[in-house]
C-alpha cells in the first residue's frame, strides 16, 4: 500500500475572514480521505461545479482545505481489492469526487473503487477528460431521449446552452446519430463552432422563449436536451410535439420551473431528469462504451482548450461568467 507519495494539487483554503484562496502546493497521500483505490491522475477538466467548489460555494463544498475536480482519468497505482490491477487505466466522474472528496485537480486521488470505470480501449485518457462529466451527461441525456422512442424522422431536436460543454457534446452526438439539431445559444459569434459540431440551425435564447407566456406553444420540437432550466426549459416543454420528450440536466438559467401541466396531459410530453452523479455503475459503463464507439464526437479536439494547474485561475473566473466555449482540459505535468 502506498502511504507517503508526494504530489502537486490545487488547494482551496478558507481564510479567517471568510475568503477563499487557491494555491498549488505539495500534498501527501496521507492527506487524502480513506478509499481502497489510489489513482495517479494524468488529466482532469474544468466544470461549472468545479468553479463553484473553487470559490467556496457551500452548495458544493463545505470542508476546506479542499482540492476540486469532479473528473479524473489516470493509472491505478494501488487497489485493495480485485476490482482493478495496478496499471489499469480508469476514468472517474460523479459520486462525491471533487465535492467533499479531494478531486482531480490533484495528481493523486484516493476513492472507493466502485467510483471508477475501466477506460474503454478506444478512448485515450485525454479523450476521456475532454468528454468528462459533460460528455457523460450529454450521452446519458441522448440515451434517455432515444429510449423514449424519439427518432430522427420525428423532427428537430432542440439543444439549449449549446456552446457549453454539455450542449456542445450533445449537439455533436445527436448530429452523428442522424438527428437534425437546432442549437440555442446566447453567443451569436459561435455560429461556425456550432455548425462544425453538426448543428443544422442556430437560434437565440429569445427565439426559444418567444410566446412562452401562453399555456401552450406551437408544436416545434420532437425532443429537447436542456441544460439551462427556468424559462428556457418551460418554453421547450410547451413547444414539444405530441409524444415528444425533454431532458433536464442543468440550472444555469434558474432552478425554478414556471410550467403548467397542459403539455403533459394534452400532448403526452415526457420530462426526464438527468443525474450523472449517482448513475448506477452498469448504466455508467453503457454510456462510456457508447461515447467510446458510435457516439464518439468526431470534432472532439475542436471543442477543447488545454491548461495546466497554473492556468486554471483564469478559466475559473471565465466559466463563472459564461465565457467558456466547449471544454477545458486540465493536464498534469
Amino acid at each position: 500500500m502506498v502511504t507517503s507519495t508526494q504530489f502537486r494539487a490545487l488547494v482551496v483554503e478558507k481564510t479567517e475572514d471568510g475568503q477563499f484562496v487557491r494555491q498549488i502546493r505539495e500534498r501527501c497521500l496521507d492527506d487524502l480521505p480513506p478509499g481502497d483505490l489510489v489513482v495517479r491522475v494524468n488529466y482532469s477538466s474544468l466544470n461549472y461545479k468545479d468553479a463553484l467548489s473553487a470559490t467556496g460555494n457551500p452548495g458544493v463544498t463545505r470542508q476546506f482545505p479542499h482540492t476540486p475536480g469532479i473528473d479524473a482519468s489516470g493509472i491505478v497505482i494501488s487497489c485493495e481489492n480485485d476490482a482493478f490491477a495496478v496499471g489499469d487505466k480508469v476514468i472517474v466522474t460523479g459520486y462525491d469526487l471533487g465535492m467533499e472528496t479531494d478531486g482531480g485537480w490533484g495528481e493523486l486521488i484516493r476513492i472507493p473503487s466502485s467510483w471508477a470505470v475501466r477506460l474503454p480501449a478506444s478512448l485515450t485518457e485525454q479523450e476521456g477528460m475532454i468528454l468528462g462529466t459533460a460528455g457523460f451527461t450529454a450521452a446519458l441525456s441522448v440515451l434517455k431521449l432515444v429510449r423514449t422512442g424519439v427518432k430522427p424522422s420525428d423532427g428537430d431536436i432542440l439543444v439549449t446552452g449549446a456552446t457549453g460543454g454539455v450542449g456542445a457534446i450533445t449537439a455533436s452526438i445527436l448530429a452523428k446519430a442522424g438527428y437534425r439539431v437546432v442549437a440555442a445559444t446566447g453567443k451569436s459569434s459561435d455560429e461556425l463552432f456550432l455548425r462544425n459540431l453538426g448543428a443544422a440551425e442556430i437560434i437565440t435564447r429569445d427565439q426559444v422563449t418567444a410566446g412562452s407566456e401562453r399555456p401552450m406553444m406551437k408544436e416545434r420540437w420532437a425532443g429537447c436536451v436542456d441544460v439551462v432550466g427556468g424559462d428556457t426549459l418551460a418554453a421547450a416543454v410547451k413547444a414539444t410535439r405530441y409524444g415528444g420528450a425533454v431532458t433536464c440536466c442543468g440550472l444555469v438559467g434558474s432552478a425554478e420551473l414556471p410550467l403548467n401541466v397542459f403539455p403533459f396531459i394534452l400532448r403526452g410530453v415526457s420530462l426526464i431528469g438527468i443525474d450523472s452523479v449517482k448513475c448506477p455503475s452498469d448504466l455508467r459503463l453503457q454510456v462510456w462504451e457508447k461515447l467510446a464507439e458510435e457516439w464518439k464526437p468526431e470534432q472532439l479536439y475542436d471543442m477543447v482548450t488545454e491548461v495546466s494547474l497554473e492556468g486554471l485561475e483564469e478559466k475559473i473566473q471565465a466559466i463563472l461568467l459564461g465565457g467558456i466555449r466547449g471544454r477545458v482540459l486540465v493536464k498534469h505535468s
